[in-house]
C-alpha cells in the first residue's frame, strides 16, 4: 500500500455506536470506525480500552481491506457457529434459535462473579438444545488457572467438547494445561485465542507445543495477509473469529476464512446476532449454518442511523492518528 495521508482517511472516516441485545465484554454498545476505500470498506474497532500500539494493527488491518484488497477465496462460504455468552441456562435455547442452522456453538465460561455450576448448567442447556450431533466448544478467556482449568474440563468433557477456547491466561499455563488434561485421561483439545491476538510474538504457541487449535483475527493480527502468515508459520488447525464487528467487519473475517487452505472448524463469524443494529442493511448472518460470500456496502440512512455524537467522532479521529503513526510504511504485496 502507498503511503497516503491520514488525514483524508480521517475526514472519509464514518464512527458508529451499535446497541449490543446482551452486555458484552462489559458493553452495551459497540463503537467503531469505518472508512470507505477503492476496494470497498475497512472496519477499525479496537477496544476502547486499547493503546496505540495494539489499535495500529487494527488500523492496519481497515487500511488493508479499503485501499488493498484481499487474496482470492478458495471457497465461497464458511461454516459458523453459535456463540452463547454467560447467560442463564433457561435462556439459552432462544439465543440458538437466532443461528440459522448452525450445528456449533461456542459458549462462554469462567465469567467473574459466577461459579463453575453455572457453566455446567449453561453447556448442559446447549447440549440439550441442539442434541447429540453439535459441537460444542467452551470459550474462558483465559480466566482459569490450570488447575481450576483441569478440574472444570474434567467436567465438562462429560458433554463433549470439541475443544477448549484460552482456559488459562499465559502461553506457559496452556502448554501445562496440555499436559495435565493428557496426563489425567481428559480428551479436550485446547484452543489459543488471546496467546496469539495479543501477543508479540504469536507463534511461541506453537514452538511451546501449548494448543492444539489457534484462533485467529484479521483486525487484531493486522489485517488478511498478516493472518495467514502467522497460520502458515504455526501449521496448526484454525478456526477464524470476529472481534465484535459489524458486516463490514465480518466480511474481513469471512475474507480470511475463505482464503485458508485448510479449514476444518466451524467459524466465529456469526456474531451479529449479538446487535441490535447493523450498518448494512442485509446484514452478514447464516445462512443454513454458512454465511456466503458477497460484498458488503453501508447504508448511508443506517450510518447516521447509528452515528456517533461529535465528540467521540473526535476522539475516535486523534485514536487514528495516534495509530496510524505507529504503522511501517506499507508497500503493494
Amino acid at each position: 500500500m502507498s503511503v497516503f495521508d491520514v488525514e483524508q482517511l480521517v475526514l472519509d472516516m464514518r464512527v458508529v455506536q451499535l446497541p449490543l441485545r446482551t452486555r458484552f465484554r462489559g458493553v452495551t454498545e459497540r463503537e467503531i470506525a469505518l472508512f470507505p476505500g477503492p476496494f470497498g470498506w475497512g472496519e477499525f474497532g479496537p477496544f476502547l480500552e486499547y493503546a496505540s500500539a495494539e489499535s495500529s494493527r487494527w488500523l492496519a488491518s481497515a487500511i488493508e481491506a479499503a485501499h488493498v484488497g484481499w487474496p482470492e477465496p478458495v471457497r465461497g462460504s464458511v461454516q459458523v457457529n453459535a456463540t452463547v455468552p454467560a447467560v442463564a441456562a433457561a435462556e439459552v435455547a432462544g439465543l440458538l434459535a437466532r443461528y440459522d442452522g448452525t450445528r456449533t456453538a461456542k459458549v462462554k465460561v469462567a465469567e467473574p462473579g459466577q461459579r463453575l455450576s453455572d457453566d455446567l448448567d449453561r453447556v448442559a442447556a446447549v447440549r440439550e438444545a441442539m442434541g447429540p450431533d453439535a459441537r460444542i466448544r467452551v470459550d474462558a478467556n483465559g480466566g482459569w488457572s490450570v488447575e481450576q482449568a483441569t478440574d472444570a474440563l474434567g467436567r465438562l468433557a462429560a458433554y463433549g467438547l470439541e475443544y477448549a477456547e484460552q482456559p488459562c491466561a499465559t502461553v506457559e499455563e496452556l502448554r501445562d494445561l496440555r499436559i495435565t488434561l493428557a496426563r489425567n485421561g481428559i480428551d479436550v483439545p485446547v484452543a489459543a485465542d488471546e496467546s496469539i491476538r495479543k501477543a508479540e510474538d504469536p507463534l511461541r504457541v506453537a514452538r511451546l507445543e501449548a494448543a492444539d487449535v489457534i484462533v485467529v483475527k484479521v483486525a487484531p493480527l493486522g489485517g488478511v495477509r498478516r493472518a495467514l502468515d502467522v497460520v502458515a508459520e504455526t501449521g496448526l488447525p484454525a478456526v477464524v473469529s470476529s472481534a465484535l464487528d459489524s458486516s463490514v467487519g465480518i466480511r474481513a473475517g469471512l475474507a480470511l476464512a475463505a482464503a485458508l487452505p485448510r479449514l476444518d472448524h466451524a467459524c466465529g463469524l456469526a456474531t451479529l446476532g449479538l446487535f441490535d443494529g447493523d450498518v448494512a442493511t442485509e446484514s452478514l448472518v447464516p445462512q443454513g449454518g454458512s454465511i456466503p460470500l458477497r460484498s458488503v456496502e453501508p447504508d448511508p440512512e443506517l450510518l447516521d442511523r447509528w452515528a456517533a455524537p461529535d465528540h467521540r467522532r473526535a476522539w475516535w479521529a486523534d485514536r487514528v492518528r495516534a495509530a496510524y503513526a505507529l504503522l511501517p510504511h506499507f508497500v503493494h504485496r
